[in-house]
């Protein structure tokens, strides 16, 4: 028997499941699988009640995500603030993504230099990168007028068909200003729902912009209803390839623009002109999807909690500065991203096995391998993300040198002459770096200083990763390799350049310049304005040649005896543990990653020009002066502990024989030297 009270209790539960059960069927059309109120139909038709939002009043299946399917991605990304842009919505997509990740990305020369070396360092698993040259595509979209802030960029979504491989089917299209807080497979999913005629998957506009009545004699392109947003795009290219897309857009925008000046929202006024002309190519999404947060958007009307939302899009040009009564959530999520540490991205993906797909590869798979297992302190390989990047090429030299985050407040000194800074900081650090150069006058005022972002593993200072960094990244034909707790003279730009063509290097001679070192122990110091101040200061006691007391062997072949009374370039020769700051061609050889922390970095590059027969030229009239600071973390590792001086040793070693194997008999003389005794190193 049941006991006393049970029917009773069944009778409330059976109420509750018919009170719910009534709710599902009154507001089925609101609840689609976790969508949120607002949400986009997905059965391809518009429909103008309950305020113009495209909805369905029968909700279709949840398609299954693709287990393990390799997804899609096309991103226009061009200039160093758009690539910065680019690397938070990355992380944010790695962050959640469960499936492999093809990228393909239209970059200028700029963006390409930065993300490669992102991509390359980043070593994320079952990530792959392609990259297609912008100027190319420009002269097809050049003809369109554009009042857009994104300019002829803006309009490069539309020749995605025609520019990614042919055999591709399917790929989701992201501007660089959108941020995920959900699977991308999810949005892959949504391909299941386009019908066969179908080949666009677009987010309904949230503005009343294609609804001309925001001001005045406001006349928009033609559109759809509230028209589409074009910030989030699925793409049937197969299908689009078949309907003859390129031919189609072309006739629209060529129509359009009898009667109308420009575009005012670059190439989503021709989707939406193209999609008002032939409305069955349109498959709508659910507005979460992309959450659109310019000034005049209904955004609100698309969610209602903070877990309805998958994609933020802002598309604005204030960007996060953007009103909107929510926009401290957005913000909050936009920033956890721009500062995510990521080392926590690169994560195997469980019962995935990801071959490369054709055309594409790995951006890592060329690496060098970890360098060599010594006990003790000694890292694994480095990596390296450039966070932000600026520069002209106008310049025939750039000074390259590597600061920690707390020699910052050296910066302004040094910017008397264009120069290339890299560190090694956290993403966290990066963003404080970032907010400290906008605070600087003299910084932010520049339009010729880059900065690289270095990301490394283990505890010892990336030195020459930093330098190959500013290397890779330098746009001028020659660079000045320097450090950033050296200040050069105030007119070495302007001598380099001189020394440069008067000596016509490149054209007629191999060479590198030597600006003779020098350093003071003084915090309190007035910087010398001529050779002649200097010498003065050097001959009073205030400066000395640099490391004369600790290692003299590290510029002594400088011959600063002989610079003394020089008036022209002297050539001098390679003697061991050479280590000058030197101006070299932008192709010099690289320096040896294996080197980090403190010992022999500077030394091994020289050892590599001298065997590629780079002359040693030592400039008269230059100079560069190191300033005090407190001994770095490194050196105090190398002076207190044994094996970490044993694993220098053993580098140095190994450096050797690479040498011999490569040189040959030519390398016989550094064998020599490196069997003689020597000092720290």
């Amino acid at each position: 028997m049941l006991p006393r009270g049970r029917p009773r209790a069944l009778g409330a539960a059976a109420l509750l499941l018919l009170l719910l059960l009534i709710g599902f069927f009154q507001f089925g059309g609101d609840v689609e699988y976790g969508r949120p109120r607002g949400s986009a139909a997905l059965d391809g038709e518009l429909s103008a009640d309950r305020g113009g939002h495209n909805r369905s009043d029968c909700v279709p299946p949840r398609p299954p995500l693709p287990k393990c399917e390799l997804l899609h991605v096309a991103i226009v990304c061009a200039g160093q603030n758009s690539s910065r842009d680019l690397v938070t919505l990355v992380k944010s997509v790695l962050f959640y993504r469960k499936n492999p990740l093809h990228f393909h990305l239209v970059t200028d020369t700029m963006a390409r230099n930065i993300l490669e070396m992102l991509f390359h360092t980043w070593m994320v698993p079952a990530v792959w990168v392609s990259f297609y040259d912008a100027e190319e595509l420009k002269p097809q979209v050049s003809w369109i007028p554009n009042k857009h802030y994104s300019g002829l960029y803006g309009l490069m979504k539309l020749v995605l068909p025609a520019t990614l491989p042919p055999d591709l089917a399917r790929v989701i299209v992201l501007d660089t200003d959108v941020t995920f807080a959900s699977d991308i497979a999810e949005l892959w999913a949504l391909f299941a729902h386009f019908s066969d005629k179908q080949v666009i998957g677009l987010v309904e506009n949230q503005s009343d912009w294609y609804l001309g009545n925001l001001w005045r004699n406001h006349r928009p392109w033609p559109a759809l209803g509230r028209g589409f947003n074009t910030g989030v795009i699925l793409l049937r290219l197969d299908r689009l390839r078949q309907a003859g897309w390129e031919q189609m857009w072309k006739l629209t925008a060529t129509r359009e623009l009898l009667t109308l000046p420009a575009t005012s929202l670059a190439d989503q006024d021709i989707f939406n002109a193209v999609i008002k002309e032939h409305p069955r190519l349109v498959q709508p999404l659910p507005c979460v999807w992309n959450v659109q947060l310019s000034d005049h958007t209904l955004a609100e009307r698309c969610y209602s909690e903070a877990s309805d939302l998958k994609v933020i899009h802002w598309n604005s040009p204030k960007k996060l500065r953007v009103k909107n009564k929510h926009v401290d959530h957005f913000r909050n999520l936009y920033l956890t991203f721009l500062e995510y540490d990521g080392n926590l991205l690169r994560r195997e993906l469980f019962g995935c096995p990801s071959p490369p797909p054709s055309g594409a590869e790995q951006p890592w798979r060329s690496s060098p391998p970890d360098p060599r297992r010594c006990s003790g302190p000694w890292p694994s390989w480095t990596r390296k993300m450039p966070a932000s990047s600026s520069g002209s090429s106008s310049s025939p030299c750039t000074a390259c040198t590597s600061p920690s985050c707390p020699s910052s407040r050296r910066f302004p000194g040094l910017t008397m002459s264009p120069w290339w800074p890299s560190s090694p900081l956290t993403d966290a650090e990066a963003q404080q770096f970032l907010r400290f150069v906008e605070a600087s006058a003299v910084l932010s005022a520049r339009q010729n200083v880059a900065y690289h972002v270095v990301y490394r593993e283990g505890p010892l200072y990336p030195v020459n990763q930093l330098r190959n960094v500013a290397l890779a990244q330098a746009l001028t034909p020659y660079v000045f390799l320097s450090d950033i707790d050296f200040l050069p003279a105030y007119s070495l730009y302007d001598y380099l350049r001189a020394s440069i063509e008067q000596l016509k290097l490149g054209r007629e001679r191999k060479a590198a310049l030597v600006v003779p070192a020098f350093e003071t122990l003084r915090y309190r110091f007035s910087f010398p304005s001529s050779k002649a101040e200097l010498l003065a200061l050097l001959d009073s006691g205030s400066l000395y040649t640099f490391r004369y007391h600790e290692w003299p062997q590290g510029h002594a072949p400088t011959d600063y005896a002989r610079w003394r009374e020089a008036q022209t370039p002297y050539r001098v020769q390679w003697a061991a543990d050479y280590e000058p700051y030197v101006v070299v061609p932008r192709d010099c050889p690289r320096y040896d990653p294996r080197f980090v922390g403190f010992g022999w970095n500077k030394v091994a590059h020289i050892v590599e020009l001298d065997a590629q027969e780079y002359e040693l030229l030592v400039l008269p009239e230059a100079f560069a002066i190191h300033l005090p600071h407190a001994p770095s973390l490194d050196i105090s590792r190398f002076r207190s502990s044994p094996t970490y001086r044993d694993c220098l040793q053993a580098l140095k070693d190994e450096f050797h024989q690479d040498l011999s194997r490569h040189y040959g008999a030519a390398a016989l003389k550094y064998l020599t030297a490196l069997q003689q005794p020597r000092g720290p190193a």
